[in-house]
């Protein structure tokens, strides 16, 4: 049996990690660490919560069941947005 090439992903946007610290997603294959330290919301989220994230009009991160929206600009360009999440 011959092995096949792996396909194109088809997954533009996914959590793919989650630690004491925090989490890590997948962006349009840029990866981000969101710490707990700024990003506290995420810190009592359950995993399900975490991972149901959605990638909206390739610019807007949404976690549905948490009520929580980022810009992917602000992750993009963290020097423009010097205010702490809260």
């Amino acid at each position: 049996m011959k092995l096949k090439k792996h396909g194109k992903s088809t997954s533009k946007t996914e959590v793919v990690g989650v630690t004491q610290h925090g989490l890590w997603i997948y962006v349009n294959s840029q990866e981000f660490f969101l710490p707990f330290t700024e990003y506290p919301w995420f810190k009592k989220a359950s995993l399900s919560d975490l991972l149901d994230l959605k990638l909206i009009h390739n610019h807007h991160l949404r976690w549905e069941n948490l009520d929580i929206d980022l810009e992917l600009e602000s992750l993009n360009n963290l020097e423009k947005y010097k205010l702490k999440y809260l």
